[in-house]
């Protein structure tokens, strides 16, 4: 105890000699006459002294902090860790974290701690703008979760929902506005909505919205925006040119990239199944029937819209229950379909990639890529919807032909070899590429037919899809040259079953695709002009000396492709089970073995010292014996990340002699009077009238914006003004609420139930220009009062009863009296009656 005392006494003392409590600073520390910024001192008070990565060590305000402890949050992710105090310092950011890294919140959380509680001033303060409805919605929810005990008004814009609601929630003063831009777009030119209260904008999947076609929509909103807010950018995929954001007015951003390097979960098992595009469906039913367990949850993509409807007609007809969502489909059941999957009703939803970006649907298991995705980065956001947050999730992708190029494009983006099953691979092999059985398709297309036969439904669906398909390669982009190239020398018919959906017959049923294969390559040596034809017809004649003539290139054409095949077969990669354990740098060196085996030329691969004990005797090839460039000294024309950047840019599209000739296109003006007026005489054809006309190109799309529902309106001149027809039927004052859309708070709106009971009629100003609540009331008000309470008085009285009675022996009177003439009449005179 003695100690004890002695222990404390010395703390004390400590104390008292050593550092003083944290206080405010008092006036007279300052000098100068500037107001000391108490948001910092606020921030500097609410850190904790002991070094903690966690949200306590950030400075949050009690409300905040609360909220993200009540949504269950211990420790920030890395991007919350080097975002959230960026961005409290006020610095513009574009972050970039794998997705399932809780992005959401790295934004969220410093917003609350800016905006901390609602104000007076009129106006919404924080606008997050998001590419799909669904994203929105989350957002929406998100919010609320996070910001339960801050206060703040938030207001959903999106389309296909009431426009007079969104106006409404527009009156009630927001301090957020969540929307995507189309219907806000429509909103803002509506109300002449002037957003100059606003201090934080984020760009949720930024680069989608800017690639998506909303220039038009983004640039009339951003216009509105005050010049001093601050901007923030947040994606999965992110390019690291800043040019291609340049519309969304950054100041001096700051970039954040994590998760350049490993873009996928470590969590995440990939699957990819080589077959033909008419096998797609009857893999589809046995992936969903035996491969994924019957608990488990997963979301199949398709390319387009006709995809989703006849697969869900498939899928109810052999029944699997299914949800779907495409673009095209109304908000409700858009709603209704995410609710039945959220709430495990239907165990399948099939989308397009409208549900590519942002949805966190939690416990989500597996993604089946029906279509695969022409772009590397939309694969990425795709299989980004399972293991999230640390849980495991695996991706099965069905690949036909015409789409092994684009496999190729998504390795060489992600830097890992792509392994071609064999007989050896264990059943949990990762990322393997194999064969699917033909008893396995033979059983499922049996199903298939007599569904088919039975359903006149069925066979129209599926006639429609095949039709929107070739639609939709005619869009698709075309994958890189080195892809195709590395397709072309490949020889696919060498590859096995996949170990996932063989059973213990993978030797058999690879033979037997081997048979088959061979069938399906045979050629015959005779010509279409040597049939039917003997040695002595012409025909036969010049067949053989064509064939004398070019047998030197059919042979050496011949050694070639033996010579790639040979090659192919050294630079295999050893086959490796997932449950052996190896050492880090063994597995470096050999994942550049396995990348430089795989594709034709590696760029931005590490530069490591090649051991000795590494390097295997090869046949030197061509290329080998004309390279002579000094490894150590030599500088590329491209960087080394060349490739993963070429995937995120977003002017991606086309190949690259389209993208430079884009660049390097320049317009001049002429200088003289025939030449100034030049470009005014340019023709175009025009669809509607059927003739040429005149088309400057410039002038006439200025004047024009495009709505979230595809439709072109003027900036300046509407058919029908939504805004103005909600005012007349609520009746809301010009003076009560601002034509301009500055004024945020309806207080003389007429909504009905309680909102309608707050002050109505006229609202004076007070001296410092807020409105205030009056208690007078106009003529109409009092008229329609009176009116109200004398009916009141009428029916409690029992008036209704009163004149039902009267009416009733009035009736009687007459029919009793017959007009003077008695009741029992003949005639014309009881007809009348």
């Amino acid at each position: 105890l003695q100690c004890k005392k002695k222990k404390i006494i010395k703390r004390k003392e400590t104390c008292s000699a050593g550092s003083k409590l944290p206080r405010f600073p008092a006036s007279s520390d300052y000098l100068s006459d500037v107001e000391p910024d108490t948001r910092e001192m606020v921030r500097a008070q609410n850190k904790k002294n002991k070094k903690s990565g966690g949200f306590q060590s950030m400075g949050l305000s009690y409300p905040v902090y609360k909220g993200v402890m009540k949504k269950g949050y211990k420790v920030p992710t890395p991007i919350q860790r080097k975002t959230i105090p960026v961005i409290l310092d006020g610095k513009d950011v574009v972050a970039m974290a794998r997705t399932g890294s809780g992005k959401t919140a790295a934004f969220l959380v410093p917003m609350f701690e800016r905006l901390k509680a609602p104000q007076a001033q009129t106006g919404a303060r924080a606008l997050i703008l998001t590419p799909t409805r669904e994203l929105a919605l989350q957002t929406m929810k998100f919010t609320k979760e996070l910001g339960k005990f801050t206060g703040l008004k938030t207001a959903l814009i999106l389309g296909g929902d009431s426009m007079d609601d969104q106006f409404a929630a527009l009156h009630e003063n927001p301090d957020i506005i969540i929307g995507t831009p189309g219907r806000l777009m429509h909103i803002v030119m509506e109300m002449n909505l002037k957003l100059n209260n606003v201090e934080y904008v984020v760009f949720d999947e930024a680069d989608r919205l800017f690639e998506m076609g909303f220039a038009d929509q983004l640039q009339e909103i951003i216009r509105r925006l005050p010049e001093t807010r601050q901007t923030l950018l947040f994606s999965a995929t992110l390019p690291k040119l800043l040019v291609d954001f340049a519309r969304a007015g950054l100041t001096e951003p700051v970039l954040m990239r994590l998760d350049v390097d490993t873009k996928l979960s470590d969590q995440l098992k990939l699957a990819f199944f080589h077959l033909r595009l008419d096998d797609k469906p009857a893999l589809l039913l046995h992936l969903l029937r035996n491969v994924v367990k019957p608990q488990e949850q997963t979301v199949v993509f398709v390319s387009t819209k006709h995809h989703v409807e006849y697969l869900n007609q498939l899928l109810t007809a052999e029944g699997i229950e299914c949800a779907y969502i495409y673009s095209a489909l109304d908000q409700t059941a858009r709603k209704i379909n995410i609710g039945r999957f959220v709430h495990r009703k239907a165990m399948v939803l099939l989308v397009t990639d409208v549900a590519a970006r942002g949805i966190d649907i939690p416990m989500l298991d597996n993604v089946i890529n029906y279509n695969f995705p022409s772009k590397a980065k939309l694969f990425l956001h795709r299989v980004g919807r399972v293991a999230r947050a640390g849980r495991s999730g695996t991706a099965f992708s069905l690949v036909c032909p015409d789409e092994v190029a684009f496999v190729f494009d998504l390795h060489l983006f992600l830097g890992r070899p792509l392994v071609f099953a064999t007989v050896d691979h264990p059943q949990d092999a990762d990322g393997v590429m194999g064969r699917v059985p033909q008893s396995i398709l033979d059983d499922e297309e049996a199903h298939l037919f007599t569904t088919h036969d039975n359903s006149q439904d069925l066979q129209t669906l599926k006639r429609i899809s095949e039709n929107a398909y070739k639609q939709y390669l005619k869009s698709r982009p075309n994958p890189s040259p080195e892809s195709i190239k590395r397709v072309k020398s490949t020889d696919l018919s060498s590859i096995a079953v996949h170990p996932l959906l063989g059973s213990g017959l993978e030797r058999v049923e690879l033979e037997r695709l081997q048979m088959v294969d061979s069938i399906k390559a045979y050629k015959a040596k005779s010509t279409i002009f040597e049939i039917n034809s003997n040695n002595k017809t012409s025909a036969s004649e010049v067949m053989r000396t064509k064939r004398s003539r070019d047998s030197r290139l059919v042979d050496k054409f011949h050694r070639t492709r033996e010579e790639q095949l040979a090659e192919s077969n050294l630079n295999k990669p050893a086959i490796r089970s997932a449950n052996t354990p190896k050492p880090q740098h063994s597995e470096e060196e050999e994942e550049d073995l396995q990348v430089s085996g795989v594709f034709s030329e590696v760029v931005g691969g590490k530069r490591r010292k090649k051991d000795e004990e590494m390097e295997v005797d090869r046949p030197k090839s061509k290329k080998n014996r004309q390279s002579g460039r000094d490894e150590e000294f030599y500088i590329p024309y491209r960087p080394k990340d060349f490739n993963s950047e070429r995937e995120l840019s977003l002017a991606g599209q086309g190949n690259a002699f389209e993208q430079q000739a884009s660049s390097a296109v320049l317009d001049l003006m002429g200088d003289e009077g025939n030449t100034l007026n030049q470009h005014k005489s340019i023709m175009k054809w025009d669809r509607k009238r059927k003739r040429f006309i005149c088309d400057t190109g410039k002038e006439d799309k200025k004047n024009k914006i495009k709505t979230d529902s595809g439709q072109v309106i003027s900036a300046k001149k509407k058919k029908k003004n939504f805004y103005e027809e909600w005012k007349k039927k609520y009746k809301v004052d010009e003076e009560v609420s601002d034509s301009d859309g500055e004024n945020g708070g309806m207080k003389g709106q007429k909504f009905g139930g309680r909102r309608g009971r707050k002050g109505r009629g006229s609202q004076p100003q007070s001296k410092s220009g807020s409105r205030m609540n009056s208690e007078l009331k106009n003529r109409d008000q009092i008229l329609k009062q009176r009116k109200k309470k004398a009916k009141q008085q009428f029916l409690q009285s029992g008036g209704l009863k009163k004149l039902r009675g009267k009416n009733r022996q009035h009736v009687q009177q007459v029919m009793k009296s017959g007009f003077g003439r008695g009741s029992f009449k003949k005639g014309k005179m009881k007809k009348r009656l």
